[in-house]
């Protein structure tokens, strides 16, 4: 290829499930960076598969927030693109081929447990940050999906389950550095999706950022120890893993992740008491080490002063004088 824009690519990827707040825009800042101080292409794809949860009108306004931040990207459900569509849902006969794929490899099997079921089948009591450890109650149950979903005696829809094998997954995170998980000891043969035809978060981000020809994942470090998961689904379908950097979270003084309530921290409900995107930038930044405290700025000002290596290694927390000083209500 011709130019670094065309070889770079990261992806910034919202869910329409909730509002965009103050850590999500961080996090999207901090992903926008990385990608325009070296020229690279940014993608905007919209995670929209998590249907129970996803919110009418809330991609629409996530992509309007952005926006108005100051944030931009070259491909997206709202300009097109050489990999539309950008919307999950309209994907899902990428996913379908994806998991054909690992099907005929026998490396996917349909389960009906719940997760009461798996908890009650642990044999100790502690339950790690991951959830409980799948002990493949399902691994040769059932011939089919249609097998499985007969079985079921409710409105549940089988789970798609990946055959973990006993082996240390390993890579070198961007930020964290090095890290290593034996995935079948902690979570066990995991699920990647909910559906039939595989469309799943765990599955359509993996098969998505392939098919995009993202080489650079930047997100919350809520989702690091999934990352293990994830390549392992990179090495099954045959796709090459992008470079991975997981950046801390905005938390409350608890240590909580955002919430209603921590406070209004919604881009949309700052916006309409007239705080400007120069002062929630510059907040973002300030709190990345890339900015003083007061400074009003937009993205392309911190091109220059852009440094992951001075962005701070703990969590960022929401304090009472960031929330005066934005007018975030309680």
């Amino acid at each position: 290829m011709s130019s670094n824009r065309q070889t770079i690519r990261g992806r910034l990827a919202p869910s329409p499930t909730g509002a965009l707040h103050l850590g999500n825009a961080r996090s999207f800042l901090i992903a926008w960076l990385s990608m325009r101080s070296r020229g690279g292409t940014i993608v905007m794809r919209m995670e929209d598969l998590d249907h129970p949860k996803v919110k009418p009108g809330t991609a629409e306004q996530a992509l309007a927030d952005l926006c108005w931040l100051g944030l931009d990207w070259d491909e997206g459900p709202d300009c097109g693109g050489p990999h539309a569509s950008y919307v999950q849902s309209e994907r899902i006969a990428y996913y379908r081929k994806a998991l054909c794929q690992l099907a005929d490899a026998r490396m996917v099997y349909p389960c009906t447990c719940s997760r009461s079921d798996v908890e009650s089948a642990q044999s100790a009591p502690h339950v790690g940050d991951d959830g409980p450890r799948y002990p493949g109650t399902c691994r040769d149950r059932y011939s089919s999906f249609e097998a499985a979903r007969a079985a079921l005696l409710d409105d549940r829809i089988p789970a798609w389950r990946f055959r973990v094998s006993d082996e240390c997954v390993r890579f070198v995170d961007g930020f964290h550095g090095p890290q290593d998980q034996h995935v079948h000891e902690v979570v066990g043969d995991f699920v990647i999706a909910r559906h039939k035809d595989g469309a799943g978060y765990m599955l359509a981000v993996v098969v998505d950022d392939a098919a995009m020809g993202i080489t650079e994942v930047l997100r919350g470090d809520d989702l690091l120890s999934t990352t293990h998961r994830q390549i392992l689904l990179y090495q099954a379908l045959g796709l090459t893993c992008p470079q991975f950097i997981h950046v801390p979270l905005v938390v409350s003084p608890d240590g909580r992740r955002l919430a209603k309530r921590h406070g209004d921290t919604r881009i949309s409900a700052l916006r309409e008491q007239g705080v400007s995107p120069e002062t929630i930038v510059g907040m973002l930044a300030h709190w990345c080490g890339w900015a003083e405290w007061g400074e009003t700025l937009m993205p392309q000002d911190l091109l220059p002063r852009f440094d992951l290596t001075t962005l701070p290694k703990e969590p960022t927390v929401l304090t009472e004088e960031v929330k005066r000083y934005l007018g975030i209500r309680d």
